[in-house]
């Protein structure tokens, strides 16, 4: 069930995106009296789940969920109508309108992509503002993600204060400004005192490798019982509401993490649990059921930490919304030559990687969240100088307001058939690894 949730999140993410992405070539090919014959949503290779025809132009919805397209009378793209092309160029024909309207026609759904990754940005702020934790309230320090970073001088409860002399203003920002940003000069506050870390190169490449976000992968808490569960084993043992979990066995485990890791080394096991109760100390002997789980929910962060919440007016959210989808934008592209390192090529993934970035439950801010990025990333990566793309049609366009004439069509051709071939391999590729880490489990 919960993968079929984020199938259907994913595809009503990518039906809203493509739908007006090729609306935003559709409308100014219609404004400038371009005969539009084909609107797609998905592609209808040999037939289609439905369509109808409107005036010139034929709508439908494809078989294949891979994307869609628009097909404009004169113009040679994944259709790879040649036929048309031999004939004189028509009036309504997108070859006979000239190279500035065809630019604007190519440059549409780029546009609307972009547009469109701000305005929901905007309205999210606007509906329901920002929620992020401030630096200086984690209280606890940061929990390492993987013991490897020991050996780059970190430890579990370290709390990263600045990089490259640039203050950490909210967790998690660290992350962003070592492997995108490039920061190596780590200064980290340690049991009250400062310390300062150098880092090599090769950290970003363990993290990618290691398929961690950051140094730290969150921040630490106490671990304090919310809610005992009705006819679990934490009930059974005596646990209650208010308890505070310090230990397992002989074993330390002062925050909710440790615990969280400590517990899974006792599956279908009875350990001996330390918590303090009135500020007392005590144990009990509570059996651990075949998942690592004893029954009980611990405190949430947001009632141990002090985050901070501030809500938008209409106006306000405006220029916020705009920074905030400019910041996207900034760090994917800042990220892209990641993908050219050994580490980074074994992280990319295609359709189940993606749909894995959707909430296991239906959650709109979520939802929101990934359409706006997807939909920057979907604008950035069509302007690309690939044929096949919006930005290898807008390239040739170019290539022809400088020097006053066009490629041949015959050129165009085998233009598209490369950025075909070049963009089917990545395809391949990207899902080849989704199915390659499903068979190995990695």
């Amino acid at each position: 069930m919960e993968i079929l949730t984020q199938a259907a999140q994913f595809v009503l993410s990518l039906s809203i995106l493509i739908v007006l992405h090729e609306m935003g070539h559709m409308l100014p090919a219609k404004w400038f009296k371009t005969r539009v014959e084909k609107f797609y949503l998905f592609f209808d290779a040999g037939f289609s789940l439905f369509k109808f025809k409107k005036g010139e132009t034929e709508y439908g919805i494809g078989w294949i969920p891979l994307g869609g397209y628009v097909k404009i009378s004169g113009m040679i793209d994944e259709s790879m109508d040649k036929e048309q092309m031999k004939e004189p160029a028509k009036p309504w024909e997108f070859r006979s309108k000239p190279a500035w309207q065809r630019l604007i026609i190519m440059t549409g759904g780029v546009t609307v992509n972009l547009i469109l990754g701000y305005l929901i940005y905007i309205m999210m702020l606007f509906v329901w503002g920002s929620d992020y934790l401030p630096n200086q309230n984690v209280k606890y320090g940061a929990h390492l993600s993987h013991e490897i970073f020991e050996e780059y001088g970190f430890q579990e409860g370290d709390l990263i204060t600045s990089i490259d002399g640039e203050r950490i203003e909210e967790f998690g920002d660290a992350s962003k400004k070592i492997i995108i940003d490039g920061g190596r000069k780590v200064i980290l506050l340690r049991n009250g005192n400062t310390t300062t870390i150098d880092l090599p190169e090769t950290i970003v490449q363990d993290m990618l490798r290691l398929k961690v976000k950051g140094v730290f992968s969150e921040w630490r808490t106490p671990n304090i019982i919310a809610q005992i569960e009705p006819g679990k084993f934490a009930e059974t043992a005596g646990l209650l509401k208010g308890d505070s979990i310090v230990g397992i066995n002989d074993v330390s485990t002062p925050f909710y993490v440790d615990f969280k890791k400590e517990i899974q080394n006792h599956k279908s096991d009875t350990i001996n649990i330390k918590f303090y109760r009135n500020s007392l100390i005590n144990n009990l002997d509570v059996a651990v059921n075949e998942e690592g789980v004893i029954g009980y929910i611990s405190k949430h962060t947001t009632e141990l930490l002090d985050f901070t919440h501030k809500d938008y007016g209409f106006i306000e959210s405006i220029p916020a919304g705009i920074v905030e989808g400019t910041a996207t934008l900034t760090n994917y592209v800042k990220s892209i030559g990641l993908i050219f390192s050994k580490e980074g090529a074994k992280q990319i993934g295609g359709f189940g990687t993606i749909g894995s970035l959707y909430g296991k439950v239906w959650d709109w801010q979520r939802f929101w969240g990934m359409t706006a990025l997807l939909s920057i990333i979907l604008a950035f990566m069509n302007m690309l100088p690939i044929p096949a793309l919006d930005g290898g049609h807008v390239m040739f366009l170019i290539y022809e307001i400088i020097s006053g004439k066009p490629p041949s069509d015959k050129f165009l051709t085998k233009a598209q058939v490369v950025g075909m071939v070049i963009l089917l391999s990545l395809l391949v590729y990207a899902n080849g690894m989704d199915i390659f880490r499903w068979i190995s489990g990695s």
